[in-house]
């Protein structure tokens, strides 16, 4: 899940050191976990929302779904360090427009985006999550051991390196994440917004975003392992 997990990895480490979250990043896992229980409430109690959906749906591929996922990926394409493309280099004061008064127009579009899709995610699913509570956690757990191995791999290692902080976790974060924004759009190109790949990529989700914000939350507090 790189591309919602960055919203939550590399930047939230950089504002807790900067001066701290805002309300709303701050209580990111609240707002996560009420988006996927309104989604999964709607998906028992409420199908007719996701049937009604499920309606605009061009070549497998659900329009609501792919203009959230569009929400969440432009955003951060844009945040793409553009000094490193000549013209963008020359023109210093276009380049200065672009990153402070373009960009902050799509801020917390990310987030706004990433909280639509779990709920619409959810929505399509949330019978099934019910249902198949076995399958879920066959698919849940091995997601979270890999991603703890991974991340404290990586974390060690950038420790033995001797590298500072404010890489190592990032770079820890970043590598034990996955794209599952993406897997999601490409299991219900596939195979169908009801199919089982859609409910596995569903459950990397909902492992996932709780997962990388408590590895967000170990980075933070283990600061003092790395030389400032």
């Amino acid at each position: 899940m790189k591309n919602s997990n960055q919203t939550i990895k590399s930047e939230d480490v950089k504002k807790e050191s900067s001066g701290g979250l805002g309300f709303f990043e701050k209580y990111l896992t609240i707002w996560v976990a009420l988006c996927i229980v309104v989604g999964v409430l709607i998906g028992v109690y409420a199908p007719q929302i996701p049937q009604a959906l499920d309606k605009f749906t061009y070549a497998q591929v659900s329009i609501p779904v792919a203009i959230l996922i569009w929400l969440m990926i432009y955003p951060m394409m844009l945040k793409i360090d553009f000094t490193s493309i000549k013209n963008a280099a020359r023109e210093k004061k276009g380049l200065d427009y672009f990153e402070n008064v373009f960009l902050a127009k799509f801020n917390g579009i990310t987030v706004v985006g990433l909280l639509l899709t779990l709920i619409i995610l959810f929505a399509f699913q949330g019978q099934k999550i019910i249902d198949n509570p076995l399958h879920i956690a066959l698919i849940a757990i091995p997601l979270t051991i890999q991603t703890f191995f991974i991340f404290f791999l990586a974390y060690v290692w950038a420790k033995a390196w001797k590298l500072p902080h404010n890489i190592a976790a990032p770079g820890a974060m970043i590598g034990a994440s996955n794209f599952f924004e993406l897997a999601v759009a490409v299991a219900i190109s596939l195979f169908g917004l009801n199919s089982g790949a859609a409910l596995a990529t569903v459950v990397g989700v909902l492992v996932e975003v709780p997962v990388m914000l408590t590895l967000v939350a170990i980075a933070n507090r283990t600061k003092h392992w790395f030389a400032k």
